[in-house]
């Protein structure tokens, strides 16, 4: 029992002594950093790294008291001392590796880092692939060339460009960036035509040698990704090459805007050789702790101390080492820093090395936690990773070498594209790509010219163009090679002869013949020769467009069926189909219009159109319509009726000649009529089908309207085509042919007795094919839409097949359209005012004349009796007047009718009776 009372002492004792020997802050942590001393970024980054140790050892909030210990080790750009180092660095027990810079060296030690469970954060490899799950100790504190490549895809697409050359480095860093390049550019329809590699340890023959190679290409476009070069001899040796002129551009990656950070001071004498170069620069926010680092480096580089100038990786490098101190000092507040040796594990199998007793870094996997959780402002912004273990960008700063000097003339940023503003202050406004314009400032481009370069030319005299051509046995007026002289001439030949001229360059070219001459040969083969670099003139076809490009069509065309004519008997009553419906019922209406105003013009003072009311309701009518033969006997004597009669013989004239045009015409087409009434009624029926060798009618009839390919008859020439129609389907020829429009055209040019049936019942067109891709296809196109324009096209289509007359574009199936009323309008409105202003002045001058008899009645009432009339009298009592006036003449020319043969006698004692004469 005594000794269970001592017990709780003990225990007391243990738990101070554990708190105060094991569980204690270590008092020095070391962390280890590979990299190559002599580089652009390894002078940068051995200062900023060496700087940021300093600050935090003096900031006795970071760390609580324990000292960081950074061991450097160079690898002087060896992937075997890189490893070798990455050994000595884990012996000396290192809870972290910073770096390296290089990618092939993080590949290697990337494993190590996994076998020995030390985490790997490096601040300058930027290889995509060392973000997959192949290496998940590995993490990058600066932007993978994933986002930077894409950024160059976007910049290609933002001008319009779709081949590029691409010149890397031939190792892990240039490869797989260029495999992003290519994976980025895809996505944009835009492709990399030619690689370059260079030899890690190039040298000036093989920039000379590959830039030489180049120019062979077509593609004036160049991607430069390599490792920072103090020299830029790429575009020195392109500076003597004559490389750097308007017809090139230059992009290049974040190595060149480093190198020219790492300048000190900046020679503007250099750049004037890097006129025109764009790049790409890691975009860091401006903050105060950034102008403040800016400062002090610049103060070190005056005292001597810095012997580069400071560039992204070097703000990079320094954060980087403010990430792992704090990730360590939150390690060691909740853990030890305890190694192990674990060989099972390594299953290390050296025969004749001896690697010593490597230990694993047994809180490995927690301290990579922590650093993934990362996520404070440092000098670059936001210092945090995302869930590939990158550092979150901020995307890039477009740069352009103009005038001697470093221009900045925008963005990019993966969810805005390209802006004049920084990420940042889109962010902070809270944009979306909808809501901007991709935009940059203007660049001056190599040769000092601000006009975006074309990006491609043609390839020399030495490669010139190489142009299929079909030749072709029949209508060899399109396109073909003369026997005697091997000439290669046509339709065809002329207009891309026309087209070529209105390039903006010269495009050296030679025609290569396809097929024997004998038979018309196959396109579709023709066109998987273009897809491996040749022209040719082919229709667009769906299969064809998959693999080649096609200029804008200069011929329209389509598939057309041809028969022959058969007569058909005309209908009864096709006389009534010239004239639709309401043309005839308005036209009977003018007549009934033009009957009654002539009668109320011409039956007072016209005997032809007096008499009983039966009779001149008969010459009324009789008349009007006799007007429409000239046969009336009836002849108007009034001003006005003979110039309402003037209209409506000019109305009657067009009326009848055009009823006569439409009657003849409808006539003369059911004349043309066929059993066949368009492609539905040629496929229902068991008719053999005719269609030209070569052409791509027959895929079309066959595997599109699954026509049975017994029915399909080839055929090689017009005269074949003529023989086939004639002998008919009963005897071993044709019911019809399918082909293409401009071929039925010049077919049916001198054979009148076979006709086109229907519309083209496909959509198509000729055009120029090439290489998918290929940059001459848009210029030939806005070629041909400036020949369209002017009128060439349709001047070398009358050169070739005009010279006694063009073929019509004939539909012989279809009717002409009836003649409508909306045709004639305004001839009928034109009558119908002048007929109501004949009546109104008619009406007119009997009201004027009525007026004229109450005053002379007034006159004559007033001087037989002294008692004056009074001259109130209502508007409704002279309106009654009126038309007792009317009926008083009515009754007496009734009465003069009635009593004697000549009422012209009793009209006129009549009017003298009462006064005047109306």
């Amino acid at each position: 029992m005594k000794y269970l009372a001592v017990l709780p002492q003990f225990v007391f004792v243990w738990i101070v002594l554990c708190g105060s020997v094991y569980c204690q802050r270590p008092a020095v942590v070391k962390v280890g950093a590979i990299f190559t001393f002599d580089s652009v970024i390894g002078r940068a980054a051995k200062l900023a790294m060496e700087v940021a140790v300093s600050d935090i050892n003096a900031d006795p909030v970071i760390l609580n008291g324990t000292e960081l210990r950074l061991i450097e080790q160079d690898a002087s750009c060896s992937v075997f001392l890189g490893s070798i180092e990455a050994f000595e660095l884990i012996e000396q027990e290192v809870v972290t590796i910073i770096g390296p810079q290089s990618s092939s060296i993080a590949h290697m030690i990337s494993e190590i880092a996994n076998g020995l469970k030390v985490p790997l954060i490096s601040y300058a490899a930027t290889d995509p692939t060392l973000s997959s799950q192949q290496f998940p100790y590995f993490i990058r504190s600066t932007q993978s060339d994933y986002v930077q490549m894409a950024a160059i895809a976007d910049l290609v697409d933002f001008y319009g460009w779709k081949e590029v050359i691409s010149i890397y480095v031939d190792d892990d860093y240039g490869r797989n960036g260029i495999s992003a390049l290519d994976d980025a550019l895809e996505k944009k329809m835009a492709k990399i035509s030619y690689k370059l590699p260079l030899n890690i340890q190039f040298d000036q023959n093989d920039i000379i040698d590959a830039l030489n190679k180049s120019k062979l290409f077509g593609p004036r476009v160049y991607v430069v990704h390599v490792n920072p070069d103090p020299r830029l001899r790429i575009f020195a040796m392109a500076q003597k090459l004559k490389m750097m002129t308007s017809n090139y551009v230059w992009l290049a990656t974040d190595w060149f805007s480093a190198t020219l950070d790492s300048f000190s001071p900046l020679n503007g004498t250099s750049l004037s050789n890097l006129q025109g170069i764009v790049a790409l620069r890691q975009h860091t926010p401006e903050s105060a702790r950034k102008k403040a680092f800016l400062s002090q480096w610049s103060n070190m580089e005056q005292k001597g101390l810095a012997s580069s100038g400071l560039n992204t990786y070097g703000m990079y490098a320094y954060d980087t080492v403010w990430a792992v101190a704090r990730s360590i000092d939150e390690f060691i507040d909740e853990n030890n820093i305890t190694f192990s040796v674990n060989k099972d594990s390594l299953d290390i199998k050296v025969t004749g090395v001896q690697l010593g007793e490597l230990k694993v870094f047994d809180g490995g996997e927690l301290l990579r936690r922590k650093l993934l959780q990362t996520n404070f402002t440092g000098l670059t912004g936001q210092f945090k990773f995302n869930q590939d273990r990158n550092i979150v960008s901020y995307g890039y700063e477009v740069i352009n070498i103009d005038k001697m000097e470093i221009q900045r003339v925008g963005f990019w940023y993966s969810d805005f594209g390209f802006s004049v503003l920084p990420p940042e202050t889109l962010i902070a406004q809270k944009k979306n790509q909808s809501q901007l314009d991709q935009q940059l400032q203007n660049i001056t481009w190599p040769g000092g010219k601000t006009e975006r370069p074309r990006g491609w030319v043609i390839a020399n005299e030495d490669r010139p163009l190489r142009i299929g051509v079909p030749k072709r046995a029949s209508f060899a007026g399109f396109v073909t090679e003369e026997h005697s002289s091997h000439q290669i001439r046509g339709y065809c030949i002329d207009i891309f002869l026309e087209a070529r001229k209105l390039v903006p360059y010269d495009v050296p070219y030679r025609f290569v013949p396809y097929g024997d001459g004998l038979s018309n040969p196959s396109y579709d083969k023709l066109v998987e020769m273009i897809a491996n670099n040749l022209l040719g003139t082919l229709q667009f076809v769906t299969n064809r467009t998959r693999i080649v490009d096609f200029s804008q069509p200069y011929v329209a065309t389509g598939l057309v069926i041809v028969a022959p004519i058969n007569n058909r008997k005309s209908s009864a009553w096709v006389f009534l189909k010239p004239f639709t419906v309401e043309m005839w019922c308005v036209t009977a209406a003018a007549f009934v219009m033009i009957a009654v105003v002539i009668w109320i013009l011409e039956h007072r003072v016209n005997d032809d159109f007096r008499g009983p009311p039966r009779r001149q309701i008969v010459t009324m009518f009789l008349f009007s319509f006799s007007t429409l033969f000239k046969t009336n006997q009836e002849a108007t004597i009034s001003p006005l009726g003979r110039l309402v009669m003037v209209v409506w013989l000019f109305l009657l004239m067009v009326i009848t000649s055009s009823y006569t045009a439409s009657l003849s015409s409808i006539l003369t087409v059911q004349q043309l009529s066929t059993p066949i009434q368009g492609i539905d009624s040629l496929i229902a029926n068991d008719w053999p089908i005719g269609y030209q060798v070569g052409s791509f009618s027959y895929n079309y009839l066959s595997e599109s309207l699954h026509i049975p390919r017994s029915r399909l008859i080839s055929l090689s020439s017009p005269e074949a085509y003529e023989r086939a129609l004639r002998q008919g389907p009963s005897n071993g020829g044709v019911a019809a042919i399918v082909d293409e429009l401009p071929y039925v055209e010049l077919f049916l040019k001198q054979r009148t007795d076979f006709g086109i049936i229907g519309q083209p019942f496909t959509k198509s067109g000729w055009g120029f094919a090439f290489q998918r891709g290929s940059p001459l296809a848009v210029d030939m196109s806005t070629a041909i839409l400036k020949l369209s324009e002017n009128g060439q096209l349709q001047k070398l289509r009358e050169r070739w097949f005009c010279k006694k007359g063009c073929p019509e574009e004939r539909n012989q199936n279809s009717e002409p359209h009836q003649l409508q009323l909306v045709s004639f309008w305004g001839l009928y409105i034109l009558c119908v005012i002048i007929t109501l202003s004949a009546l109104f002045v008619f009406l007119l001058r009997v009201v004027r004349q009525f007026v004229r008899y109450k005053k002379r009645e007034m006159l004559s009432s007033s001087s037989s009796s002294s008692t004056p009339t009074s001259s109130s009298s209502s508007c409704s009592q002279l309106i009654y007047n009126f038309f007792d006036f009317i009926d008083e003449k009515e009754e007496a020319i009734k009465k003069m009718f009635s009593h004697c043969e000549n009422p012209q006698i009793h009209v006129n004692s009549a009017t003298q009776q009462h006064g005047t004469s109306v």
